[in-house]
């Protein structure tokens, strides 16, 4: 959905009505996972994909059609063995694509979420009596919502999405209170952000390994030495200010992982009472556990609660057994992954 917003805008500035085709379930072999998306004009300006080959243009037919009407389409593609491979839908491959009207306030809020690191869940009725195919809202992680479909189905939609939420997973849902209407929860979740506290040996390792995994990764230490461009040259932000000041200058969203690595209270210390009370999906720090019941005691001290300071993990990352910096940071990440994924 990100790559095709600045399109979008720019459209919705020239007041171009704009037609919006998302894939809302695959079967088999498909070139362009669930969620995928395309948007188009009248006036054949288009951005995004939703397959590799001819089925584009039959939605960008569809897509017109929906701007002439007004009415959405559900349009569902099966592909012979002959031709399978020209459009990218392998071995008879088949995906169900929807097509409708954009609604521009319902984007302005999913741009918001997302440049604000929300989760955010774009849910559309694809299948139900009329007036509803299309209807849609937009619930956030908070389970805030903008937008109806109607009094009746609003809450139920709501609590359906919550289901989903956690996984982290796009999908089609029949509605338990009516099963003639289903709908498609559209899951975007901010990519996930690794903050370290402390730019020691671990924390090479860890950043390298987290950039792998698809992390945007800041690394805060006020000793300028130890957060060095040469000893993270790939890092996407070197902060060299305190943990308390710098956290605060990042910012702590619910996409984040911050993690303590300095062993030192006099950094560590200002930096997990920023942290504690933030939405971050993640708090770890280094040390043993008779560091770590020192620092329980500390925080307790200073004026946090059990729940509060159980958020932290400590020792830190799973028991594999580690023993290299490399291991420890491997130790680390998987915990960090587990803490997303769970």
């Amino acid at each position: 959905m990100q790559e095709i917003i600045p399109d979008i805008e720019r459209w919705h500035a020239l007041n171009k009505p704009v037609a919006l085709a998302t894939v809302i379930e695959t079967f088999g072999s498909s070139p362009r996972p669930v969620g995928a998306k395309m948007a188009l004009t009248a006036d054949g300006e288009m951005t995004g994909s939703v397959s590799g080959g001819c089925v584009e243009g039959a939605v960008v037919e569809a897509g017109v059609e929906v701007l002439r009407t007004g009415k959405p389409q559900l349009l569902h593609f099966g592909v012979s063995d002959d031709t399978a491979w020209n459009v990218g839908l392998a071995c008879g491959g088949q995906i169900d694509v929807f097509v409708r009207l954009m609604d521009w306030s319902l984007i302005k809020q999913l741009k918001e979420a997302m440049d604000h690191a929300n989760p955010v869940a774009y849910v559309t009725v694809v299948r139900g009596p009329a007036p509803l195919p299309g209807e849609e809202i937009v619930v956030l992680g908070s389970g805030e919502v903008f937008g109806t479909i109607s009094e009746e189905l609003d809450a139920v939609v709501k609590t359906e999405v919550g289901t989903v939420f956690p996984r982290g997973e796009s999908r089609r849902m029949i509605l338990p209170v009516e099963r003639s209407i289903e709908i498609f929860v559209d899951v975007l979740l901010p990519a996930p952000t690794l903050i370290v506290v402390g730019g020691v040996h671990i924390a090479i390792a860890l950043v390298a390994l987290a950039k792998f995994l698809g992390y945007r990764t800041i690394v805060i230490d006020p000793r300028r030495h130890f957060g060095s461009q040469v000893r993270f040259p790939d890092v996407d932000r070197l902060v060299h200010t305190w943990p308390d000041e710098a956290l605060a200058e990042v910012g702590i969203t619910p996409a984040a992982a911050v993690v303590f690595l300095t062993h030192d209270p006099k950094i560590d210390d200002p930096g997990l009472i920023a942290a504690l009370p933030s939405s971050a999906f993640y708090i770890g720090a280094l040390g043993s556990r008779k560091t770590q019941a020192a620092r329980r005691k500390r925080l307790l001290e200073a004026g946090f609660t059990e729940s509060q300071v159980d958020r932290l993990h400590g020792p830190i990352g799973l028991d594999i057994h580690a023993g290299t910096p490399e291991e420890i940071a491997l130790a680390i990440m998987a915990e960090i992954v587990l803490a997303r994924n769970g």
